[in-house]
């Protein structure tokens, strides 16, 4: 279409009309200069038109029907065929302009971001319907290959060049045989990172192990005694501590609470909460040893079950208040909280899977896209400005004098 005609046209136009109208145009020139980005590519391989390279050089070989990409669909173009003489013949010389004309990329980055937004697949022909990407199947093996990426991504940090004092562990059930123990990082500098993740069919010893002894190999190292944040599973707990003897190992106060609330009557929660909300204000092990005590006297008089449950936890759950950490610090220390909100993202990005294949990666590479993009949204720690004290009361005692001698 000329500039003259479009201009006549608009001119008769409607707004909604002209809006369709201006839009044929645009995609009328692109293909335009399409076509002559190809030609030009074919003049550089073979000379001139009429003043060809001749010799070894690659020669015309007329035109073919071909398609690219634009805007989202696809679009028929005649373009030029390029060939070369070989000694049984000869064969196609395949263009850079019509690969870059027909390279999807644009599509595939627009069908991830609607996946990242819960489009579904199956309804990923309603956002692009004209796009060549859009069936069941394609979007499929994109995830695919797109899933693996971010497992590759996520795996392949070198963690060796940050400086760590702590971790937070919990588990993220999948599915009644599925479950997924997760590991984030506490740098120095009051920053969370997704370290990593291990599949299993429950938060057992073996898996707890594997994960931990990945991300050691990977480069992890707690600058001193390491600080553990956990959720009360015993195989943690025991991954933990045989890796790092001497960690400070602190159960999480909103798990324990909740799981000695689910003993008591409903008319002791409020004093329950008072107790769980003095420990969390606590600030040494003075105070918190009196609170633990004032607790457990308080429990034994009401349920032997609820009395069970924090003796199990033991001083696990004022282990940051024995090391008289700064007080600053006990709203990102005390709990698994953020680990918790990043679990919440995650099942909003994979609450649409109805079913788990156990047998193939389709777990990891859920798992690696959801963390991922939840950690996009992490903050830095709530009174991250006291870490370098509370490292100071994470070192390690001297050894005696004798005994360095020895």
């Amino acid at each position: 279409m000329k500039e003259a005609t479009l201009l006549g046209e608009l001119s008769q136009a409607d707004e909604s009309e002209g809006g369709a109208i201006f839009r044929e145009y645009i995609r009328g020139a692109v293909l335009s200069i399409t076509v002559d980005v190809m030609l030009k590519e074919v003049e550089s391989l073979c000379g001139p038109r009429y003043n060809p390279f001749g010799g070894e050089s690659p020669y015309r070989a007329g035109n073919a029907e071909g398609v690219c990409i634009l805007e989202g669909r696809n679009e028929r173009v005649d373009r030029p065929r390029v060939r070369r003489k070989t000694s049984d013949g000869s064969k196609e010389v395949h263009l850079a302009s019509y690969a870059a004309a027909r390279d999807a990329g644009a599509v595939r980055d627009a069908l991830m971001r609607a996946l990242m937004a819960n489009v579904s697949g199956r309804d990923q022909k309603m956002v692009y319907p004209e796009s060549p990407l859009t069936s069941k199947s394609s979007v499929s093996r994109l995830w695919v290959k797109e899933g693996l990426k971010k497992v590759e991504e996520l795996r392949g940090r070198d963690l060796s060049g940050e400086s760590f004092f702590g971790l937070i562990l919990d588990g993220i059930k999948l599915s009644d045989d599925l479950t997924a123990v997760v590991a984030i990082g506490m740098t120095c500098d009051g920053r969370k990172l997704v370290l990593d993740y291990q599949i299993g069919g429950s938060e057992n010893r073996e898996v707890c192990d594997d994960l931990l002894r990945r991300i050691v190999r990977r480069g992890f190292k707690p600058v001193e005694r390491l600080y553990s944040v956990l959720d009360g599973s015993a195989s943690l707990k025991g991954a933990v501590l045989a890796l790092y003897p001497d960690a400070v190992t602190q159960r999480c106060l909103i798990h324990k609470e909740r799981n000695i609330r689910g003993y008591l009557s409903k008319r002791h929660y409020s004093e329950l909460s008072g107790y769980f909300k003095r420990l969390r204000n606590a600030q040494g092990p003075e105070a918190a040893r009196e609170i633990y005590r004032e607790l457990h006297a308080f429990l034994a008089a009401k349920n032997a079950n609820a009395l069970q449950s924090l003796e199990e936890a033991g001083e696990d759950i004022i282990a940051l208040h024995l090391i008289d950490a700064p007080v600053g610090l006990n709203v990102s220390l005390l709990s698994t909280n953020f680990i918790e909100n990043a679990f919440r993202n995650v099942r909003a990005k994979i609450g649409r899977v109805k079913r788990w294949r156990a047998e193939t990666d389709q777990a990891e590479r859920w798992l690696a896209y959801g963390l991922l993009d939840a950690e996009r949204g992490f903050r830095r720690m709530k009174g991250c400005k006291y870490i370098p004290e509370l490292i100071k009361k994470l070192k390690r005692p001297e050894e005696p004098a004798q005994k360095k001698a020895a």
